[in-house]
């Protein structure tokens, strides 16, 4: 899908600096090997994940940092080059029907430099780190990139390595996009699989890893649905904010399918906290489970793309009010938090809420550039 169109002008945006400061953030983010940090300031995230990173590289495209978006894509294709005797271990055992315990699977996140993360390295923390949506969001961006006017010559074995990979693992159990329910498959994530053997298709001009998609899609909709929603689990009925995936940017379901629409409206209805910012789920406690910008955003730019203006504006302006003194954008708001007594225990575990969360930058700039044209 070309999704080629002017780029962003946060000089002209008429936000009070966010548009320049996010673009700000996302630079001093990059580290000299092309990663993108998750937040250069909570230790517990100074690690690359392919997923964030390759939404931090759209939002680059989309305000016109395109060398910067190439410098991410370069080290995603370097860092798959180095791992690539272990993906092809795993691809063969997953073809062969045996599916290897979540350690031993690619992760979803890397440090800057590309190698693996020494769990409990920080802080004494080991948790989950195995995850495939990364690998698909990284092939749909790396395709939309080279589609927005970027540089053709990418590795092409390492897409086809990474096509590979989530082609063989996607039916396998894995951790949702959140880290933290891992006994089961997650439509976000499938869906984005879905959408990277897509890209896969078209940056080698490969039929098979499109045909391959179209099965994804339709596990997707024959497992995932019921009673009028996209769930977040096969078995699993809850909703789960990460399902406008579905829509923007993967086109699973077109935003006016009637599915798609009852989704969003479900999300903004029961997803929506107290304070006018969009919950993971409910039932979250992490920091409270608090109200996350990123997602607040995401439903923004849902409603761009639908044309509803007032949720937009609401969108918009909520995550404004988020940002601290120096317009740094944080992961979640604890204003309106589920369960306000999880916070402390968070803080004196992990410190403060991340700030800034390059990914929450990230989706205000894309909500912003799906406004276009109202701007």
């Amino acid at each position: 899908m070309a999704i080629a169109r002017e780029n962003l002008d946060t000089d002209s945006l008429d936000d009070g600096g966010l548009g320049a400061r996010s673009v700000e953030i996302l630079l001093a983010g990059q580290a000299p090997s092309g990663a993108l940090i998750a937040s250069p300031t909570f230790p517990i995230y100074q690690f690359a994940w392919l997923r964030d990173g390759s939404f931090c590289a759209r939002a680059l495209d989309a305000a016109g940092r395109t060398g910067a978006a190439e410098r991410f894509h370069r080290w995603v294709e370097q860092t798959l080059a180095t791992h690539r005797g272990q993906a092809e271990q795993l691809i063969a055992a997953l073809d062969a029907g045996h599916v290897p315990p979540a350690a031993d699977m690619l992760p979803a996140r890397y440090a800057l430099d590309g190698r693996l993360e020494v769990p409990g390295a920080v802080k004494g923390e080991v948790w989950p780190n195995y995850q495939v949506d990364g690998y698909g969001s990284w092939l749909f961006e790396l395709a939309s990139h080279v589609e927005r006017g970027g540089s053709a010559a990418f590795d092409r074995d390492a897409v086809d390595l990474a096509a590979r990979y989530i082609a063989a693992a996607w039916r396998a159990d894995c951790y949702d996009c959140w880290e933290e329910f891992g006994d089961g498959q997650h439509a976000s994530t499938l869906a984005a699989v879905a959408a990277g053997l897509d890209g896969a298709a078209r940056l080698l001009d490969a039929p098979a890893y499109a045909e391959q998609a179209a099965t994804v899609r339709e596990s997707l909709r024959t497992r995932f649905v019921r009673d009028g929603l996209v769930r977040k689990g096969a078995a699993d009925d809850r909703l789960d904010a990460s399902l406008l995936w579905l829509a923007v940017p993967y086109r699973i379901l077109e935003p006016s399918d009637p599915i798609m629409c009852a989704t969003a409206e479900a999300i903004r209805a029961d997803l929506r906290g107290r304070t006018g910012g969009i919950h993971r789920y409910l039932g979250d406690t992490y920091y409270g489970g608090g109200e996350w910008i990123l997602l607040t955003c995401w439903l923004g730019w849902y409603d761009a793309v639908t044309g509803n203006r007032p949720g937009f504006d609401a969108a918009r302006d909520w995550v404004r009010k988020q940002t601290t003194p120096l317009l740094d954008l944080p992961e979640q708001s604890s204003d309106g938090a589920q369960e306000p007594q999880m916070i402390e225990p968070w803080v004196l575990r992990w410190g403060p809420v991340a700030t800034p969360l390059l990914w929450s930058h990230a989706m205000y700039l894309l909500m912003l550039e799906a406004a276009l044209p109202w701007t």
